[in-house]
């Protein structure tokens, strides 16, 4: 009775083993990231995939190889990122976002991805060598909305007024029009834009020297604390083996800027 028994139990357990092996592996975990259609180089809609590329994508791709998940890019709104996030509609943010102390108080940033700071745009015909936010006093000037650019040029006090723009893309135009007397912001990205020829009457003003310099970080909901973990993991790894490197010569970016 005990040797039939015994013979049982190892039997079933020979079941169970193979019902295992025959079970198909658990599914890789996908984190949704937001992402912003007009970025460029960091993050833009390329039209002929109809996808979310740049690097950023790029970056967040390899960090999630090395951490073990799978990346689904969302567009969204630079502006709206961060809400995104924090209503769930998101697990992550991979764009051109600052780590600011503001942004720190409502969400989590990984460790540092890059550092840069503004640019500065104006009409073609303005060939004054600006340096600094006084050289524009009483000017009419620009930045996008939700970057840390808006909140820097209004405490200057410099300027008669500050717009906010939507998108990338507006901004230029309006400064390629004359429509206003400067802009700034991204200065990689805006190098980026004007590269495009769709702006032959704005130029980047190489004399300028930036404020607000900073480094775009990987963000999280603050409670997340696993999935930032993770990230900051797969970039430890991707810096120390090159991959970082070569993401952002990819792009045309020096793996090591200062823009001061």
């Amino acid at each position: 009775m005990t040797r039939r028994l015994i013979r049982a139990a190892g039997a079933a357990l020979v079941l169970l083993a193979g019902s295992a092996l025959a079970r198909p592996a658990l599914a890789q975990e996908t984190v949704r990231v937001g992402s912003t259609p007009t970025g460029v180089p960091f993050t833009f809609l390329d039209t002929k995939t109809n996808t979310i590329q740049g690097v950023m994508v790029d970056v967040i791709t390899a960090i999630g190889k090395q951490a073990g998940f799978s990346v689904q890019i969302e567009p969204f709104q630079f502006s709206s990122l961060i809400a995104a996030l924090n209503a769930r509609k998101i697990d992550a943010i991979s764009a051109a976002m600052f780590i600011t102390a503001p942004r720190k108080e409502v969400i989590a940033f990984s460790e540092p991805v890059y550092a840069y700071g503004e640019g500065l745009v104006v009409p073609k015909a303005d060939t004054k060598a600006y340096t600094a936010f006084s050289d524009l006093k009483g000017e009419v000037v620009g930045a996008q909305v939700g970057t840390a650019f808006v909140d820097a040029l209004k405490k200057s006090g410099e300027f008669s007024e500050v717009k906010a723009y939507d998108t990338f893309p507006d901004m230029l135009r309006d400064v390629n029009a004359g429509r206003v007397k400067a802009v700034f912001a991204d200065a990689p990205i805006i190098a980026y834009n004007l590269k495009s020829g769709n702006f032959p009457n704005a130029h980047l003003v190489a004399s300028y020297k930036p404020v607000v310099v900073g480094s775009v970080g990987i963000g999280v909901r603050k409670d997340d604390t696993a999935l930032l973990a993770k990230i900051n993991a797969g970039l430890a790894k991707i810096k120390e083996n090159g991959e970082l490197a070569k993401i952002l010569e990819k792009w045309g970016l020096q793996p090591s800027v200062n823009p001061s």
